[in-house]
């Protein structure tokens, strides 16, 4: 799913194409993302684009006349910029809003149809869209500590929450722990003041690097490789890589479709933490340690031979 980082890319290039621009046609051939009935997505053709903004993970363009598209891009959407007279090839769009100088187009991978788009009119009806989480590139420690604080969750829960913090999801959670050298199980109440603001800067510091980042790496274009994975991060999507920190294997935690990242060493003190389903299938047998693990593994390849 796109998160703050991605989406500042999305909006740096939607500005440079299409705000101040007399939207020309608009379809929305894909039914299922289509999630209001009125205002109709038509009423926008012929008024200017006043500006691109994010709302927690979703992406907003305001209208002339106080209309606004919500897009939630969810896991698998994106958008698209097409020139005049360029055709996309095998993208099967769901969402097209054209313009003289070229075509926004979403589509979506895969079968599920999950990414949605609202039409709105007026403030209110926007706010209606807001989960509410603090922005943490824009509020003070102790605005971050209260919302963190207020409810005793993990802090991969408490980081991806988008009713406590804003724009944050899966990945940038798991290289904001890693840079506050933080378990993502760590209750949030049980911080203490010093750890509490390690996360905030850490948080502040690599929502930053990574917005700085991609924007630099578009250089002018529309970004069309957004993904939650990518090389350079240092646990997100990295199991049994090497940390850049200490060069120990990456591990996870699996849930469901979710996967949590992190270093033992960096962020653990060497403990494993428990995957749910190994280790309901491995009960005592559970390894608590990396050593543990590498010996288990080092027995299992020597019973082999």
């Amino acid at each position: 799913m796109p998160e703050l980082p991605d989406i500042t890319a999305y909006l740096e290039a939607l500005e440079e194409r299409i705000v101040g621009q007399p939207a020309e046609r608009v379809a929305v051939p894909g039914l299922s993302l289509l999630r209001s009935v009125d205002p109709a997505p038509g009423e926008v053709e012929g008024r200017r684009v006043a500006g691109a903004r994010r709302l927690g993970k979703r992406v907003v363009l305001e209208f002339e006349d106080d209309l606004f598209f919500v897009f939630h891009l969810m896991i698998a959407g994106r958008f698209h910029w097409k020139p005049p007279g360029k055709v996309a090839k095998g993208r099967r769009e769901l969402f097209s809003l054209g313009f003289s100088e070229g075509t926004l187009t979403l589509t979506e991978a895969g079968t599920k149809r999950r990414a949605s788009l609202h039409v709105v009119r007026g403030a209110a009806a926007l706010a209606e869209h807001d989960p509410g989480g603090l922005e943490v590139l824009e509020c003070e420690f102790a605005a971050f500590g209260a919302a963190l604080t207020a409810r005793n969750h993990t802090l991969k829960r408490a980081l991806t929450d988008p009713h406590i913090l804003s724009g944050i999801g899966n990945a940038y959670s798991d290289e904001i722990l890693h840079h506050a050298r933080l378990s993502p199980v760590r209750l949030s109440q049980k911080l203490s003041g010093e750890e509490l603001e390690r996360l905030f800067e850490s948080a502040r510091e690599t929502l930053n690097l990574w917005v700085e980042r991609l924007c630099r790496q578009r250089a002018g274009g529309f970004p069309e490789k957004v993904t939650a994975f990518r090389d350079d991060m240092a646990v997100h999507g990295r199991y049994g890589k090497p940390c850049p920190v200490c060069d120990a294997p990456v591990q996870r935690i699996v849930y469901a479709s979710n996967e949590t990242n992190y270093c033992a060493p960096c962020q653990t003190g060497g403990r494993l933490l428990a995957d749910r389903a190994l280790s309901r299938l491995l009960k005592k047998d559970w390894p608590r340690s990396l050593e543990e693990l590498e010996a288990r593994r080092a027995a299992g390849r020597a019973g082999g031979r």
